[in-house]
């Protein structure tokens, strides 16, 4: 039976800091069974009579529950709070969104930072390694749970899209439509590499302590800072890194000959790096950073993508950014290339943005508008009617 948090009118996207401990452990995809179980997860609007109007957001690396409302560690607003709300375009007045931080998560999900109980000690290095199919399983389990046994629709970006593309291909007859955004089937040599160079850094700072700071009382915070400025790199286009900041020196007229942040952009990575270690976990990072490291649906699969998808009948809308170098358009067109080779339902988006990887958490009119279409289309098809203007 699903509890009430479920089905209570919840007109406006408000921060609920809701958790489930599964009732059964969890056998993930490296053959470890995991219990207890818990996640951490929000939800916005009100599920219908039917139990038809859900829309499963799953978030990046570094994101979490928190779609929309105030942070609770930051004070911001949430990572789509642009897109989620009362007659925004995932409209919390007609779905109801669920969204929850993922397995190996630091905020409130079962992960290294929490307690292991058959020590009564933060896990650390002794959690176990964990997938994106893990992550997946575990989010079918909270719908479960939630009486929810199809989705109108699963959505993400990035890590989120690798999610979603699992949802799509582990459980097709549990989704209608499903959204990959900014994504891959696959991580490539390259953001492995980037990867790597993070949790490298992690692990040579010595506060890391083999992993075990949390019990020494020591946070990583160089190692980790390191890392976040690595990453955010990525996330950005040269152009969007040269329309900010250009060569312009920070706070100063002339150049210091020395080390300090001379220019803009290294105060801003900073930045960046510094605020990172006050609301993310550094063994957390090296787990979901592998989970994403392993996920390769062609693998999976003989080699052959589209064997991933065959028979599927879900609706796919896949997009992409132009200016994406860490996810680059071709690798979502890899998945429309599968995709048709089954014939499947399957629309493709090329934002064109100078914004970099991070354009999907950005203003971009031509990505809401392409996705309030296929949202508007999706509803009406499976039934749930037009949208009120």
């Amino acid at each position: 039976m699903a509890p009430e948090t479920a089905t209570a009118p919840n007109p406006t996207p408000v921060v609920q800091d809701l958790k489930l401990t599964l009732k059964d452990p969890l056998v993930l995809q490296s053959g470890v069974t995991l219990s207890p179980v818990t996640l951490a997860y929000q939800t916005y609007g009100t599920l219908n009579a039917d139990r038809s109007n859900c829309v499963l957001v799953c978030h990046a690396l570094t994101g979490d529950q928190y779609v929309v409302g105030t942070h609770p560690l930051t004070g911001k607003q949430g990572w789509w709070d642009d897109l989620v709300g009362p007659g925004k375009v995932i409209d919390t007045d007609r779905f109801f969104v669920v969204c929850a931080n993922v397995l190996g998560g630091c905020m409130g999900s079962t992960g290294p930072k929490e307690i292991n109980p058959a020590t009564g000690r933060p896990w650390g290095l002794k959690f176990p390694v964990i997938t994106i199919r893990d992550m997946v399983q575990a989010q079918a389990k909270l719908l479960d749970y939630l009486g929810i046994q199809k989705l109108f629709c699963v959505m993400g970006g990035s890590m989120g899209g690798m999610q979603v593309l699992e949802w799509a291909v582990r459980y097709p007859e549990r989704v209608f439509a499903a959204v990959p955004i900014a994504g891959s089937y696959r991580h490539s040599a390259q953001n492995i590499a980037f990867h790597e160079v993070g949790r490298q850094a992690i692990m040579a700072d010595p506060d890391w302590s083999h992993g075990n700071y949390l019990e020494e009382q020591k946070i990583p915070k160089r190692g980790l800072a390191v890392a976040r400025m690595a990453a955010h790199i990525t996330y950005l286009s040269e152009a969007a890194l040269h329309r900010k900041f250009g060569r312009r020196l920070q706070d100063r007229e002339t150049l210091t000959y020395g080390f300090d942040a001379d220019f803009q952009v290294e105060s801003y990575l900073r930045h960046q790096g510094y605020t990172f270690v006050d609301r993310f976990d550094a063994n957390s990072y090296l787990y979901i950073t592998r989970a994403m490291d392993y996920f390769d649906l062609a693998q999976e699969n003989d080699g052959v993508l589209a064997n991933a998808f065959k028979g599927t009948r879900v609706r796919y809308c896949l997009m992409s950014f132009s200016s994406d170098w860490l996810f680059p358009t071709e690798e979502s067109r890899a998945i429309v290339r599968a995709l048709n080779a089954v014939a499947a339902n399957v629309s493709f988006v090329e934002v064109e943005s100078d914004k970099g990887h991070d354009a999907f958490l950005l203003d971009e009119p031509e990505f809401h508008q392409t996705l309030q279409g296929f949202i508007d289309g999706s509803a009406e098809i499976c039934g749930l009617g037009a949208r009120k203007s």
